[in-house]
C-alpha cells in the first residue's frame, strides 16, 4: 500500500508537488479580492484547467465545517440578502430581451455576528418560509437581530429581539443597521465580479466559502491564514468528477 503526506488530504492523487500546492494556498488566502486560475497557472507554470482544480480543492479546505449557531443572549447579529449575477447593461444584446430585474441572478443570504464572524448561504427563494428557516438554522433564539424591511423578516420577533432598518428612510438608527453585511457584500461582489468575472451557480458556494474565510481571519497575519488553511486540508477530498458534477447522487438517492 502506497503512503505519502498527501494521502487523506485535499492533495491526494495530485501529480503536483507540495511546493506548488503551498504556493497556491498562500496566494489564495492572502489575496483580498481573490486570485484567478489564470494567474495561478502563470505563477505555478501549469495549465489553467489544473489551476482551476487546485483552487477549488483549496476552497474545500477553507470551509468553516461547523453547524454552530451565531448569537445568543446579549449578541447582535445582522441578517441580509443580496443578488449575485450579471448586470443587464453588460450582457450581450441577444441575451437582453426578456431580462428583467433579478431574473438570472443567484440569491445569497448572510449572517454577521458583530465582533465575530460572517457566514453566507446560497438560497433559492426569498419568501417567508425559506428565509425564516434559514435564520432559525443559523442564529440562536433570543439574539438581538437586525434586518432591513424585507417582508419575509416581519415575524422574526417570535424568536428574536428583532429590529428593522427601513432603507427607504435611513441606513442607520443608533445600533439598528445592516452596514456590516453591506460592507461584506461589496467585498464578495468585488471578488466575484472583478476577479472571477463569471461564476457558475453550481460552484457559487465555494467562492463564498473562500471570501468568508479571508474576512473571518482578517485580523491574523498572512502566515496565520496560511497555517489555518493547512489545518483544513486533512480528511477532505474533492475529485474532478465531483467538482464538475459527474458524480452527483442519482434522483431519489
Amino acid at each position: 500500500m502506497q503512503f505519502s503526506v498527501k494521502v487523506g488530504t485535499i492533495f491526494e492523487d495530485s501529480p503536483l508537488g507540495l511546493d506548488k500546492w503551498l504556493i497556491a494556498t498562500w496566494l489564495i488566502v492572502n489575496a483580498k479580492n481573490g486570485i484567478s486560475s489564470c494567474e495561478i497557472a502563470r505563477s505555478l507554470e501549469v495549465t489553467q484547467k489544473t489551476a482551476w482544480f487546485v483552487l477549488h480543492r483549496i476552497r474545500l479546505a477553507l470551509q468553516e465545517g461547523t453547524f454552530e449557531k451565531f448569537g445568543g443572549s446579549g449578541s447582535e447579529v445582522e441578517v441580509d440578502e443580496t443578488y449575485i449575477g450579471a448586470k443587464a447593461r453588460n450582457m450581450h444584446f441577444d441575451k437582453k430581451p426578456g431580462y428583467r430585474g433579478m431574473v438570472g441572478k443567484q440569491i445569497v443570504m448572510g449572517f454577521l455576528e458583530r465582533g465575530g464572524k460572517v457566514r453566507t448561504i446560497h438560497i433559492s427563494q426569498t419568501n417567508r418560509k425559506a428565509m425564516e428557516a434559514a435564520v432559525n438554522d443559523h442564529v440562536e433564539h433570543g439574539t438581538d437581530l437586525y434586518t432591513d424591511a424585507h417582508g419575509s423578516y416581519r415575524f422574526m420577533s417570535q424568536w428574536y429581539k428583532h429590529q428593522v432598518i427601513d432603507h427607504a428612510q435611513s441606513y442607520v438608527q443608533d445600533r439598528v443597521h445592516t452596514n456590516g453585511l453591506e460592507n461584506y457584500w461589496s467585498l464578495l461582489k468585488r471578488a466575484i465580479g472583478g476577479t472571477y468575472v463569471s461564476v457558475e451557480p453550481f460552484h457559487l458556494h465555494r467562492y463564498m466559502d473562500e471570501q468568508a474565510f479571508r474576512y473571518n481571519e482578517r485580523k491574523g497575519s498572512d502566515a496565520d491564514r496560511f497555517l489555518l488553511a493547512l489545518l483544513g486540508t486533512p480528511g477532505r477530498r474533492l475529485t474532478f468528477a465531483e467538482l464538475t458534477g459527474k458524480l452527483l447522487p442519482a434522483a431519489g438517492a
